[in-house]
């Protein structure tokens, strides 16, 4: 059996393990225009969801942002652009 300083010290590494993999995730409204992005989550209601999947939104996808444009992102999913809103693109986990 386990004692209990070997329980915490492994909660310990799975909590610092989460807190990178959370770190090393941004909303894709922050990424840099014209890099390769890949999409890690997509958040946001099961409707919302289903639609930004229904335009390519997909996790592991390679997309990357065109422009931004006043309060959309204009971005590069599968060789089509596609605006979408600031607030969608806060759902978009890359």
């Amino acid at each position: 059996t386990r004692g209990v300083g070997q329980s915490i010290i492994s909660f310990e590494l799975a909590f610092a393990n989460h807190q990178r993999k959370a770190a090393d995730m941004i909303p894709l409204v922050f990424g840099n225009v014209n890099e390769d992005l890949v999409i890690k989550k997509v958040g946001g209601s099961p409707e919302l969801r289903g639609h930004l999947e229904d335009m390519g939104f997909v996790v592991g996808s390679v997309i990357s942002i065109v422009n931004r444009m006043g309060e959309n992102v204009i971005v590069n999913v599968k060789d089509t652009r596609i605006a979408i809103s600031r607030e969608m693109a806060q759902k978009i986990m890359v």
